[in-house]
C-alpha cells in the first residue's frame, strides 16, 4: 500500500470518528436546550447530563488526529485548505470554545439558564454547519488557485444550491445520530420516558436526513460531473446505506433493539461516509490537488505512521475504559435515573 494510501486511510477514519461522536455531543446540546424551551427538560436533561459528564472532552481528541494527520502527510493540501478556510474554520473554532466555558460554568447554574443552552445548543448545530465548507469546497469551483495565492469565492459558495444542501444534511444528521444513540443510551438506563421522547426525535430527523441525502447525491450531478459518475460506480455502498437506514428505521418504528437500531445507523453513515471518500479519490481538491501531488516524504511518512500508532495504542485503551465504566456500564448509566 502507497504511502497517500495509508495518509488517507488514517485520516479518513479519525474523521468518521469524529462524525459519529460529535454528533452525539453536538445534538444532545441542542435537544437539551430544546428540551428547556419545551418544558420536556425534565424528562430527557438528566440522561444527557450522565452521558456528557465523563466523554465532553473527548469528542476533539478524533478532530485532533484527524487534523494532525492532514497537515502532516499532505502539507500542501493543509495550506490550500487553511488559508481558503480561515474564516470559517475560526468560526467553529470559537464556538467550540463556547461550548468548552459551558462544561466549565455547568456546575455553577449554567445547565439551567435559558441562555447559556442557548448557546450551548445552538453553538452545536454552526459547528457541522461551518465544518461542512469542507466537504463542499473539496469538490472545486469555491477555491481560486494561482501559484501559492490562494483565495475562497465567497459569493460562488453562498450561490451554490449544493453547498445549502451539505450544509442541511450536515444538521439533520447530527441530530439524527444523536437522537438515535442518546434513545438507546435512555433505554439501557431503563428511563422509558427519555427514551420513548429520543426515539420520536430520532424519527423526526430520520426522513430529512434521507432527503437531504438525495438531494445533495443529485445537486452534485450539477456541480461536479466527475465525482457524480464515480459515485455510481459505487453505488452498492450507497445502496447499503439505505438498507442499514431502513432497517434501523424499522426497529425504531417498533420499539425495540435500540442498541441494534445504533449500529445500523453508524453502519448507515459508514457506507455512506467511506463510498463518498473513495469517490472522490484521487482528487482531494477538484481540481488542483490529487493524493499524489501533495503527499510528504517517505521518510517523514515512515515516521508519522508509527506516531499513529504509538498514539492508537495510548487511545484504543483508554476509548474502551472509558465506554467500559460509563457508556456501557448499567451501574452507572440507571444511578442517574431520577436523581
Amino acid at each position: 500500500m502507497e504511502l497517500h494510501e495509508i495518509g488517507v486511510i488514517i485520516a479518513w477514519v479519525f474523521l468518521y470518528g469524529y462524525l459519529i461522536v460529535a454528533s452525539i455531543d453536538f445534538g444532545a446540546g441542542f435537544f437539551s436546550f430544546y428540551a428547556k424551551l419545551t418544558r420536556r427538560d425534565h424528562i430527557i436533561n438528566k440522561i444527557i447530563e450522565r452521558y456528557l459528564s465523563p466523554v465532553w472532552e473527548v469528542t476533539n481528541v478524533f478532530l485532533i488526529f484527524f487534523v494532525y494527520a492532514v497537515i502532516s502527510f499532505f502539507p500542501d493540501v493543509a495550506y490550500v485548505y487553511g488559508v481558503a478556510l480561515l474564516v470559517p474554520g475560526s468560526i467553529a473554532l470559537v464556538l467550540l470554545c463556547i461550548r468548552g466555558s459551558f462544561y466549565a460554568f455547568a456546575n455553577y447554574g449554567a445547565r439551567k439558564n435559558i441562555y447559556y443552552l442557548f448557546a450551548y445548543g445552538v453553538s452545536g448545530l454552526f459547528i457541522p454547519a461551518s465544518l461542512a465548507t469542507l466537504m463542499t469546497v473539496s469538490e472545486g469551483g469555491f477555491i481560486s488557485v494561482q501559484g501559492r495565492n490562494v483565495e475562497l469565492l465567497i459569493g460562488a459558495l453562498v450561490r451554490s444550491p449544493y453547498s445549502w444542501v451539505v450544509v442541511f444534511l450536515a444538521l439533520t444528521s447530527v441530530l439524527f445520530i444523536s437522537a438515535s444513540f442518546l434513545s438507546y443510551y435512555a433505554d439501557r438506563a431503563k428511563d422509558v420516558d427519555a427514551g420513548d421522547l429520543l426515539r420520536k426525535f430520532a424519527l423526526y430527523n430520520s426522513l430529512p436526513t434521507i432527503f437531504f441525502s438525495f438531494f445533495a447525491f443529485f445537486t452534485l450531478r450539477n456541480h461536479n460531473p466527475e465525482h457524480f459518475e464515480r459515485m455510481l460506480d459505487m453505488s452498492w455502498m450507497f445502496i447499503a446505506s439505505l438498507g442499514c437506514f431502513l432497517v434501523a428505521l424499522a426497529l425504531y418504528i417498533q420499539r425495540k433493539w435500540y442498541g441494534t437500531a445504533f449500529i445500523f445507523v453508524m453502519l448507515q453513515f459508514a457506507f455512506a461516509f467511506f463510498g463518498y471518500g473513495r469517490s472522490h479519490l484521487p482528487y482531494l481538491l477538484y481540481p488542483h490537488l490529487t493524493i499524489e501531488s501533495g503527499v510528504t516524504s517517505e521518510a517523514m511518512g515512515a515516521a508519522l505512521i508509527a506516531a499513529f500508532i504509538g498514539g492508537l495504542l495510548l487511545l484504543i485503551p483508554s476509548l474502551y475504559l472509558l465506554m467500559r465504566l460509563f457508556i456501557f456500564n448499567a451501574d452507572y448509566v440507571q444511578r442517574g435515573k431520577g436523581s
